[in-house]
């Protein structure tokens, strides 16, 4: 599935972008992706962080560093963000953002089921972004964020491949 929208970005930018579903991220091939967001499962809930300095809520997530694999980088953010080891991950789709400078900015959106390591205290990286972490019933994810038409689809699709394994 295609879906084309736009959102606003933290500059007050309106920013087009298109999202698309992988089956997995060897389709990809070779896009040079930015950043990862997983929507992670621990049991029956989904796991949100909030960071104090943006101001909002989201599926745990960052940069991938080079040299490093999509899951590479999904496996690092969630334990950074979340104090959460992977059990399970499986792609659900990127989006491509075109950038107000004519580039476009590559990211992914995985499915991850989790276990905490030990209780969340702060972000483990040197930013120390995210400052809470809940556990959310999916139904109610747009009480902390709305990202329209691609939200509903990708946790429906993530709720599919959870409920598929």
């Amino acid at each position: 599935m295609k879906i084309k929208s736009s959102f606003i970005n933290r500059s007050g930018q309106t920013l087009e972008y298109t999202y698309h579903d992988l089956d997995s991220f060897e389709e990809l091939n070779d896009k040079k992706v930015k950043g990862v967001h997983g929507f992670c499962f621990c049991g029956d809930k989904l796991v949100i962080v909030y960071s104090e300095s943006k101001g909002y809520w989201t599926p745990p997530g960052g940069g991938v560093k080079q040299d490093e694999t999509v899951e590479e980088a999904v496996v690092r953010e969630i334990l950074e963000e979340t104090n959460m080891r992977i059990l399970k991950q499986k792609a659900i789709g990127y989006i491509e953002i075109s950038e107000r400078d004519g580039s476009v900015t590559t990211q992914t959106r995985a499915m991850c089921i989790v276990e905490p390591i030990g209780p969340f205290i702060a972000d483990a990286d040197h930013e120390g972004d995210i400052t809470e972490i809940k556990l959310i019933d999916p139904k109610n994810i747009k009480q902390y964020f709305d990202w329209g038409e691609v939200s509903d689809h990708v946790l429906t699709r993530a709720l599919e491949l959870k409920n598929s394994l």
